[in-house]
């Protein structure tokens, strides 16, 4: 199979579809890698090392989306990408259709195969590809909120881990999923009062094991989460239903009673947002307030890191990306349920239940297009 590597161009995107290494892995498989020119640069990944791997440098994208079976990105498609995609075209990369009308009619009127990492399952449950970008993410989203924080970009003015003598600022993570864990474990690590709000007493449990009297667990209700909000100097949104648009559980209304200076981090935001004032921004420009309260909203986080998030990125993916080039995508989907769950769209029908509900397509089922 002829696979195709573009440059990523949205705002501030540095990651790489494919490292040198999995280029190395699905070549030794037989088949042929197109990479565009300085796809990996701004990551330390040169031309010479994809060429060292077996890869054919192309210079410019149209190139690669012409000649390519199959596409390997990272973020979804721009609308000019979107246009380079023909019918039977394989399209293997983050999506994130539910919040996005655009870019979903752009991909049914391509008539391509597209296959989404954040709908992709795992054996023991979960979203193995989206996992260790929810891990950056998550992380990230401390880092980010605590810079926030600071007087220099608009926040009150408080140290997330205070000193002796002064109380350390008090973090809110919404969902106790893979971005909030590894947020609240940013969070203690840096010395803030931590709480974590979720739904499932289990996962509550499993934490307070882990983390005994360093956090403070709570249900989330409408009480316990309003309470939670109003009281934080930071609050971190990381609730996620796969592959729908996130619930709009803070209201603009708490957000109006919030601290003024206080710092919102929306790690949803790819799925729409979990804050009802949220819209998404770019790292260009990553800010904007509501009622005195700054909000966080970069729909990219882990590109600010991109050559962390590649690695960890193509980790999860490249098993997928052979098996869908050795076996072609229906044999691929046919032999494994949890790559056909990452089906979102294909042949111009949408096959993900979630997204055509969202966005009010009729829902085709894979399994009536793998005959």
């Amino acid at each position: 199979m002829r696979i195709g590597v573009p440059k990523e161009i949205k705002n501030h995107e540095y990651r790489v579809g494919l490292t040198p290494a999995s280029v190395r892995e699905l070549v030794a498989n037989g088949h042929q890698l197109l990479v565009q020119a300085g796809a990996g640069a701004a990551i330390g990944l040169s031309d010479d090392e994809y060429k060292a791997a077996g890869a054919q440098i192309i210079g410019d994208a149209a190139s690669v989306f012409a000649q390519a079976e199959m596409i390997v990105k990272v973020k979804e498609p721009q609308p000019q990408e979107c246009a380079m995609l023909r019918e039977g075209q394989i399209l293997y990369t983050y999506l994130h259709l539910a919040p996005d009308p655009e870019q979903t009619a752009a991909l049914v009127k391509s008539g391509a195969i597209c296959i989404a990492y954040e709908t992709i399952t795992g054996p023991g449950g979960g979203l193995p590809l989206l996992a260790p970008m929810s891990e950056v993410a998550g992380r990230m989203s401390i880092q980010a909120g605590a810079a926030h924080l600071e007087k220099s970009k608009g926040g009150m003015g408080v140290l997330l881990g205070g000193v002796p003598g002064v109380a350390p600022a008090h973090v809110v993570v919404i969902g106790a999923g893979v971005v909030g864990t590894h947020a609240l474990q940013m969070a203690v690590g840096m010395g803030a009062r931590v709480t974590v709000l979720d739904k499932s007493v289990d996962r509550l449990r499993q934490l307070d094991l882990v983390f005994g009297n360093r956090i403070t667990t709570a249900y989330s209700n409408a009480q316990a989460l309003e309470e939670a909000v109003l009281s934080a100097e930071l609050v971190i949104g990381g609730v996620l239903i796969p592959g729908a648009a996130a619930p709009k559980l803070v209201t603009r209304d708490m957000v109006s009673r919030m601290k003024k200076g206080s710092v919102i981090v929306d790690v949803a935001i790819d799925q729409g947002g979990c804050f009802e004032t949220s819209h998404a921004t770019t790292h260009a420009d990553p800010t904007f307030v509501v009622d005195g309260v700054i909000h966080y909203c970069v729909a990219n986080m882990p590109g600010a890191v991109a050559r962390t998030s590649t690695f960890a990125l193509n980790n999860a993916t490249i098993g997928h990306a052979v098996a869908l080039a050795n076996k072609g995508w229906r044999q691929a989907l046919r032999d494994n349920p949890h790559l056909k769950a990452g089906l979102n769209v294909a042949a111009g029908k949408v096959t993900y239940e979630a997204v055509a509900r969202d966005l009010g397509y009729e829902y085709v089922a894979a399994d009536s297009l793998l005959a």
